[in-house]
């Protein structure tokens, strides 16, 4: 149950009245002659400033409710009454529920939570198995995305030569998105009857999931024209079949990194390189964040295979049910909810380790 000595540690934690200062730093650079000389730059920090508001009025009230409670406590002591004593009940849950929330935002330590995050998911090693396991992975995050009210836009997709997904990269955009999808990035193992058996043997798949979070502009990165080296060439389906006569699909390469990006979901060129950009962009950041912050186990992680041994998490669906998170421990049976997108508990659970930060 709530107290004060709970809310006031919370309180401290989150540290208000620092946030409080930076809002108002923050108030007198805007009213500065050349706050909008850099555009990009200026509204970065004014999604931050409204996101700052937001969060501290969020603790004010808070603060507000919690002492309202602390006065109705002190009188129904004064003179008891079932009435009354109902009453402060109920205040008291709203009250629980709303400080676990935002407790539970404390776990978004990281300034870049709040932006939209850039997810691609691979196939691992074993053919069809695996590019059908990376596209039940990406329904399950659709699911996900959708039950929270998130967008989704599909950048790149590489279809599997039977079925599935050999490759796919989306952007989930809303609040926190990276925040919440930090959580999925690893390898993802499912165990099962494989339905492309013809003896239903049990099968074991793996796919990679990476997720990044969304640069910002030239705020985040400036790529030079000169280090980037781009190529086009033709779409293609399942089966190898070109999709368009046109060669609209685009790998950009940058050079100085080595990394590569392809885009060939639109029938544009141009907008397919719009596209690739925004992908390397998010990679490029992610480096950046890794360099700059001395964290690049933590932020990026080391390459790991899709393979064996390199799980994050395991799905069973024999020969029992089984969602296991082996980081956190956090398990459940309902394996049709998790990948049909229930994935909060699992989530959550990461999210309160602290392992996110």
């Amino acid at each position: 149950m709530t107290n004060n000595a709970e809310l006031a540690t919370t309180w401290c934690v989150f540290d208000v009245a620092a946030k409080e200062r930076e809002i108002a730093e923050m108030e007198r650079a805007i009213v500065t002659p050349n706050f909008w000389d850099d555009a990009a730059t200026a509204q970065a920090k004014m999604r931050r400033l409204a996101d700052l508001k937001k969060t501290v009025g969020q603790w004010r009230i808070l603060e507000r409710k919690a002492a309202e409670l602390a006065e109705l406590i002190t009188l129904e002591e004064d003179s008891p009454s079932p009435t009354l004593g109902a009453e402060i009940e109920d205040e008291m849950t709203q009250l629980t529920a709303h400080l676990d929330d935002l407790e539970f935002k404390l776990a978004f330590a990281s300034p870049y939570d709040l932006r939209n995050a850039i997810m691609s998911i691979h196939a691992g090693a074993g053919g069809v198995e695996s590019q059908d396991w990376a596209e039940m992975l990406l329904r399950m995050y659709l699911g996900w995305a959708e039950q929270h009210s998130y967008k989704v836009e599909i950048l790149d997709r590489s279809s599997g030569e039977e079925a599935g997904l050999k490759s796919v990269t989306l952007e989930i955009s809303g609040e926190y998105a990276y925040g919440y999808l930090k959580s999925e990035h690893g390898v993802h193992r499912l165990i099962r009857l494989s339905p492309f058996d013809s003896d239903h043997a049990r099968h074991t798949s793996f796919a990679l999931v990476e997720v990044l979070p969304e640069a910002e502009g030239d705020v985040d990165i400036i790529i030079k024209p000169d280090d980037l080296k781009v190529e086009a060439f033709r779409s293609s389906g399942p089966g190898g079949q070109n999709v368009q006569k046109v060669s609209s699909a685009v790998r950009v390469i940058h050079v100085p990194s080595g990394l590569v990006v392809t885009s060939q979901t639109e029938r544009s060129q141009h907008q397919n390189k719009e596209i690739a950009l925004r992908i390397l962009k998010a990679r490029l950041f992610k480096l950046e964040l890794a360099k700059r912050e001395e964290e690049h186990a933590k932020l990026k992680g080391k390459y790991v295979s899709a393979e064996w041994g390199n799980q994050i998490r395991s799905y069973t669906l024999h020969p029992y049910r089984l969602v296991k998170d082996h980081r956190t421990g956090f398990e459940t049976g309902n394996t049709d909810a998790v990948l049909s997108g229930n994935l909060d508990g699992l989530i959550h659970a990461y999210l309160r380790s602290g392992m996110g930060k």
